[in-house]
């Protein structure tokens, strides 16, 4: 979760789209394709339930629920993200909106047998995760804000403190660190005997950062102190397919420069996480794993329901222009926002909850334009030609597929021709494409096909997709 009082200008797009003539562009520009120029894969787009934002959502009607779940996850009706992230709770109940810790009491040390408690539920999140799962979702990431605070050095979950142990942070009652270790295990054991399987699991969010909720300072070398234990404590217990996720920094920068301090721990981690709040992915990381982008959001600007008014930060304009600079200039391989949905005026979620009405945002529907376009396991691939103004990210999917992502920034239409080269085993049969704007919600347009390549207009102030099969 981000601090209430954070500036919006991180979360702008990183470029500004200009405006054009109001006249639609008469000629056609060529978009090639190239399928040999290979660069990230992506893993897919997604966002978190967490704080018992699940639990508001559950409190809607049967029917609502379900359209709410769709909104999220399905891939015909909804935006079809594919990355859940859960927080593993670490406070003593749930009061305000507290995530519940599957251990609230002290064993009395760290060598102690720990007192697990399940309640099966996991403030919703459980049932959220297997709705999810319902509707095709596979990659189900679980972060913990802080371990609980019996495990630290200021005896409490929130309000920063560090785990027991790690480098710099002696406790009275010992080294916690194979405790917290065993705590994360468990819980990913509580899901996996609910047939859910978490594919992801940190141990940190912001740990720069110290919050009067779930928060625990860390720096790379503490995390890489306990990183050394949780790692072979998944292996004992049969879950080295489980990938360490490290560290979520508050901001693309400054996990990027945590990376050195994990080195001695490389070969334990699996993905690479950060947030956006204190600078935005800008750049790629050096780092040999995939990284993630897991967590983004205008948390304080009003509701926001237009894709293009102005280019506030809480329009859809502006996030597909975030999701496709993190894709296209940092090489993220996930861009997931804060919340999916809940209560509330403010534009922290992709979708409003108010009594039994749910609102979608174009918030939403930008991701959607990519997450139905850019499956897990595609990879980016070169693009060329677009004309000034329309920005382009291409994609092949696993299965064969080929989806390019426009952003018309401009108010006039451009037409386009899109075409592959490469890629010897890919032969386009036909093209589908389907636009958002201030009007269509993922909408489909009318698209020619000859030659193996695609003819479509890109609206002004819009975001589009084609897909050549």
């Amino acid at each position: 979760m981000a601090s209430w009082f954070r500036t919006v200008t991180a979360l702008l797009p990183l470029v500004a789209a200009r405006d054009h003539d109001v006249t639609t562009r008469q000629s056609s520009a060529t978009v090639t394709v190239n399928l040999d120029q290979k660069y990230q894969t992506i893993d897919g787009f997604g966002c978190s339930e967490a704080f018992q934002r699940a639990v508001q959502m559950s409190k809607l009607s049967e029917a609502k629920q379900q359209y709410t779940l769709d909104l999220l996850f399905n891939m015909t009706s909804g935006a079809g993200l594919s990355i859940l992230r859960n927080g593993i709770g670490s406070s003593p109940d749930m009061s305000s909106d507290h995530m519940v810790s599957i251990a609230p009491k002290s064993p009395g040390g760290p060598s102690s047998t720990p007192q697990y408690v399940w309640d099966g539920s996991d403030n919703k999140q459980l049932w959220v995760s297997q709705e999810a799962m319902k509707r095709g979702v596979r990659t189900i990431y679980a972060d913990a804000w802080s371990a609980p605070g019996y495990m630290k050095t200021n005896g409490n979950d929130a309000n920063g403190g560090s785990l027991c142990g790690v480098g710099g942070a002696t406790c009275s009652s010992g080294d916690w660190r194979q405790a917290y270790a065993d705590y994360l295990v468990q819980y990913v054991k509580f899901y996996q005997e609910a047939n859910v399987t978490i594919t992801h699991l940190g141990f940190l969010n912001e740990p720069e950062l110290t919050t009067s909720y779930a928060s625990m300072r860390s720096s790379g070398s503490q995390a890489a102190d306990f990183i050394k234990v949780l790692g072979p404590t998944l292996e004992k217990a049969n879950l080295s397919s489980v990938g360490i996720a490290c560290c979520d920094a508050e901001g693309w920068s400054s996990q990027a420069g945590m990376l050195g301090q994990l080195a001695s721990v490389d070969q334990y981690i699996s993905t690479i996480t950060a947030h956006s709040y204190t600078s935005s992915p800008g750049s790629p990381m050096n780092t040999r794993h995939h990284v993630w982008q897991t967590e983004a959001a205008d948390l304080n600007g009003a509701w926001q329901g237009a894709f293009y008014s102005g280019g506030g930060p809480g329009e859809g304009m502006t996030w597909a222009n975030n999701i496709h600079t993190a894709l296209v200039n940092a090489n993220a391989s996930a861009y997931l926002y804060w919340i999916g949905a809940q209560t509330g005026t403010t534009n922290s979620k992709l979708i409003r909850l108010d009594g039994d009405n749910v609102t979608p945002s174009k918030r939403l529907w930008a991701f959607g334009q990519f997450s139905r376009s850019a499956r897990p396991g595609a990879v980016r691939v070169g693009a060329s030609g677009a004309p000034s103004g329309l920005r382009t990210a291409a994609f092949q999917n696993v299965d064969g597929s080929v989806a390019v992502v426009f952003i018309n920034g401009g108010t006039a239409a451009a037409s386009v021709s899109v075409k592959t080269t490469g890629g010897a085993a890919f032969a386009a049969a036909g093209a589908t494409a389907f636009v958002t704007d201030n009007t269509r919600d993922f909408e489909e347009m009318t698209v020619s096909f000859a030659n193996a390549a695609a003819g479509v207009s890109i609206p002004g102030r819009s975001i589009a997709s084609v897909m050549l099969r």
